[in-house]
């Protein structure tokens, strides 16, 4: 993988043309020995050889709309484009009208000059944290490849096509850790951001009180760029923490259960070196995560606003729906409005807790998921899908949950499996995360 950064410098020093990027993007993505197939619903060829020359074209006389401009992208298929059906990975809305127009973060990475290279695969509505496909195929995870293993869900198939280097980056959303989840099980960074700060206009919603719009890329540098195009400011590396001194805290209360031994190893280590660079790590307990699994003892705001959602559509193409995500959105039909009141009133309380028992940290460090990505064979089971699924989301939908911005970052060995650490900073703390973030990931390097 090469940074957008590394992408960016080459095109101004003129050693590549965005024509280049994308012809070797759309080879990667048509190499019928990678996951191309599977990584990309739909491929954008002819748009993005069109858009690439225009670059070209532009940054010769001195008009490109931005140093990016001509970096091959790829785009979660809950986007809208202009033109186009918003199918979200299922066969439901295959043929639903085209899109008339694009959503606000699509349109804000075109005006930077970034050439989407097509729709990306995801879990069908984006409602699983696995990243299992019936319709569309599941990409395979890069790490043992061999094995095929689960690349992360929902937006499996933009962390997959970033690892495999198809694009440089991409763009994904995370409603209970589908930008975080992915990114951990593929090798990338995944950032969710304070959901406020960046539009879902356009968007197909899973959860909107949940839902953000967020980046995979291979660096945090990466990241922190486009998402601040997302959030239409203006775009820049963020300048390392000083990691001495820093305050870091790790839950003794949630997270750590049921690591394996690869996870727990690499999270270890993680800490150590942290520690060793200065940061005062403190092991804490907070009651806010405890009370949280009662408080979204009925599914939460996921099943509600989705069934408030689908339900016309569930009614009128319910068998087209993956059979294992039909029964988590219909299970929101029992959410009575009182519920649904009541569960709105809980989060603001248990944000304001939460705000109040983290205000003398820096951030919260967890391991992204407990587990490396399992095999995709081992969930045709359906009692092991659902626990796994439960598993894997349980450390990031917390962040969704109590508003934060939160990243995930490979904390592993070249030769290790792969493994996430998650940071998780405060409401509306993005740039100060983001410079923890890329202390972090240097130290880590």
């Amino acid at each position: 993988m090469r940074t957008i950064e590394q992408h960016a410098d080459a095109l101004a020093q003129g050693t590549t043309t965005a024509r280049a990027l994308v012809e070797e993007s759309l080879g990667r993505i048509a190499d019928p020995a990678g996951e191309g197939a599977r990584a990309f619903i739909k491929v954008h060829a002819d748009a993005a050889r069109a858009m690439a020359d225009a670059m070209d074209a532009l940054r010769r006389v001195g008009r490109a709309p931005s140093r990016y401009a001509g970096i091959p992208i790829g785009l979660k298929d809950l986007f809208d484009i202009a033109g186009e059906p918003t199918p979200a990975g299922s066969r439901a809305l295959a043929d639903a009208p085209p899109a008339t127009a694009h959503a606000p973060v699509v349109q804000r990475m075109l005006a930077a000059g970034f050439v989407p290279m097509g729709r990306t695969n995801m879990t069908e509505f984006a409602f699983s944290g696995l990243g299992i496909n019936p319709h569309y195929g599941t990409p395979r995870a890069p790490w043992d490849r061999a094995a095929a293993r689960i690349p992360g869900g929902s937006s499996s198939g933009t962390a997959v096509a970033v690892a495999d280097a198809m694009v440089a980056a991409g763009l994904g959303t995370d409603t209970g850790g589908s930008c975080r989840i992915p990114a951990a099980f593929c090798g990338v960074v995944g950032y969710k951001p304070t959901a406020r700060r960046v539009p879902i206009e356009g968007v197909l919603p899973l959860a909107p009180s949940l839902d953000s719009v967020g980046p995979l890329a291979p660096s945090v540098a990466c990241c922190a760029v486009i998402d601040a195009i997302l959030a239409g400011v203006a775009p820049a590396i963020p300048a390392p923490a000083t990691l001495a001194g820093l305050r870091l805290a790790v839950p003794e209360n949630f997270g750590l259960d049921g690591m394996d031994a690869h996870v727990g190893a690499a999270f270890d280590r993680a800490l150590a070196v942290l520690s060793q660079a200065g940061a005062r790590i403190t092991r804490a307990r907070f009651p806010t995560f405890d009370a949280i699994p009662a408080v979204n003892a009925k599914g939460g705001f996921a099943a509600s606003e989705a069934y408030a959602w689908h339900r016309a559509l569930l009614a009128e193409k319910g068998a087209l729906y993956d059979p294992r995500i039909r029964p988590r959105i219909e299970r929101g039909a029992t959410h009575s409005a009182a519920e649904y009141v009541d569960l709105r009133t809980a989060r603001r309380r248990l944000i304001a807790e939460f705000d109040a028992a983290t205000r003398g940290f820096d951030a919260l460090l967890l391991p992204t998921t407990p587990i490396v990505p399992p095999r995709i064979a081992e969930l045709d089971d359906e009692r092991e899908y659902n626990r796994l699924n439960l598993l894997i989301l349980r450390n990031t939908a917390v962040g969704n949950f109590l508003d934060r911005c939160a990243i995930s970052l490979p904390c592993h060995r070249a030769d290790e499996p792969p493994v996430g650490l998650m940071l998780m900073g405060e409401t509306l703390g993005d740039a100060r995360l983001f410079s923890i973030a890329a202390a972090v990931e240097a130290a880590l390097a």
